[in-house]
């Protein structure tokens, strides 16, 4: 156990003194210092608040030498950002096979998008899906295909379905790739992704629409990220009409206008 050690450590990385701490804390001086001296134990009530206070998760407060921790890691603990962004821990992912024991494709579906939020960590509600298997990606691999809304990200299309790369370790975002990023509050967004999480501890969300405002997102708000594979667009986009589209049959007038050119050059050339 840890808590001794940790919390006399963000004490001092705060730079506040004993009697502060103690007063934040509605407890007296001495007893804070039996805590950092490891004299005497919290209750639950005061280890809460001591969580609380140092915005740190109560089981790493207690488990974890947080000495041993890099820099960057305890900035984005003393920030809020009290997450295990490798992946390596906490995150669990509900997942099917087929009876050939191969990891399935699950489509989530435009009706389930909505229970996506809470669901998606169930494997009740994992199981359910419609699941395929696609021979062109790797089977060491997870995907899953979620239902896109909104004209936020062109060329992909309101009804289309996008496929992504379960990603564990969310440092390895790279920045200006597309991804699907579901979070409890938005649910599932389709969009390009900045890493700003060793900054800050938030992803900015950018849409290829520029009708679109970026905007960021607390890391700890996502609940999971997956890195854009492919699409299926049911639908056969028309080209729009815009200003470059003219562009085209101007140039097809001009081809055909040298063309004739050409050939009248050539039949004086014959003559003479």
């Amino acid at each position: 156990m840890y808590l001794k050690e940790n919390i006399k450590l963000l004490r001092k990385r705060r730079k506040r003194s004993q009697e502060d701490v103690a007063k934040s804390l509605n407890i007296t001086r001495s007893a804070y210092n039996s805590y950092e001296n490891g004299v005497a134990e919290p209750g639950i009530t005061v280890l809460l608040k001591l969580a609380d206070f140092y915005q740190v998760n109560l089981d790493k407060l207690v488990k974890i030498d947080l000495s041993t921790l890099a820099e960057s890691q305890l900035s984005q603990l003393e920030k809020g950002f009290d997450m295990d962004l490798s992946g390596t821990r906490l995150r669990v992912l509900a997942t099917t096979v087929s009876p050939e024991d191969n990891e399935n494709v699950e489509l989530v579906s435009v009706k389930a998008r909505a229970g996506y939020t809470t669901g998606y960590a169930d494997p009740d509600f994992i199981k359910v899906l419609p699941a395929f298997n696609l021979p062109f990606l790797s089977p060491n691999k997870k995907y899953r295909s979620f239902p896109i809304l909104g004209d936020s990200m062109p060329p992909v299309a309101e009804g289309a379905f996008v496929t992504g790369e379960y990603v564990q370790n969310w440092n390895l975002i790279r920045n200006g790739n597309p991804y699907i990023i579901v979070t409890a509050d938005d649910g599932i967004v389709f969009k390009v992704v900045y890493n700003r999480i060793d900054e800050d501890g938030t992803i900015l969300l950018c849409s290829t629409n520029p009708l679109y405002k970026p905007y960021t997102v607390k890391v700890n708000d996502v609940l999971e990220v997956w890195k854009f594979v492919n699409y299926i667009n049911p639908k056969f986009e028309e080209p729009q009409n815009t200003e470059s589209d003219d562009v085209g049959p101007a140039l097809r007038v001009i081809q055909r206008e040298i063309g004739m050119i050409k050939e009248k050059v050539m039949a004086i050339e014959e003559k003479i």
